[in-house]
């Protein structure tokens, strides 16, 4: 039983939907391989989903970039001599540190309304389509 009976129905998209063209390349691949797991996206959907794909490819580009570099750089005093370091100013923590935490905290948000985590997908009931045989009797029969 539906909680809304008067729920809108949006036409469902198709399984094949071709992402957005203005998506960069990494975040088509995450639409390439996601969207054949989401049958009940709906047309209306796509721009969320496309936004979840965005902030993925986000992620993943903030993510190697600490994988390469660490968490953190050294700003160090200027020193009289070019060639030998000053002393170390301050820790400072790389800015893409911060960009991984938020673009992780908007998949995990973006995730849960489109059924991409286990605990999201057992709220998501979808309705069988019903065959020309049962659109049939029921046009007839009431």
């Amino acid at each position: 039983m539906k909680l809304n009976p008067h729920e809108p129905q949006p036409e469902k998209a198709a399984i094949d939907l071709p992402s957005p063209a203005w998506m960069t390349k990494e975040a088509k691949e995450v639409w390439t391989r996601l969207r054949p797991d989401l049958p009940w996206l709906s047309v209306a959907d796509v721009d969320m989903f496309s936004a979840y794909c965005s902030t993925y490819a986000r992620w993943r580009t903030a993510e190697d970039f600490i994988e390469g570099h660490g968490l953190t750089f050294v700003m160090r005093e200027p020193s009289a001599n070019k060639d030998e370091p000053g002393k170390i100013k301050f820790i400072q923590q790389w800015p893409q540190v911060a960009i991984a935490a938020k673009c992780l905290l908007m998949l995990c948000k973006l995730g849960g309304e489109l059924g991409l985590s286990p605990a999201s997908r057992t709220r998501i009931h979808v309705e069988p389509e019903k065959s020309d045989r049962d659109k049939n009797s029921e046009r007839m029969f009431g």
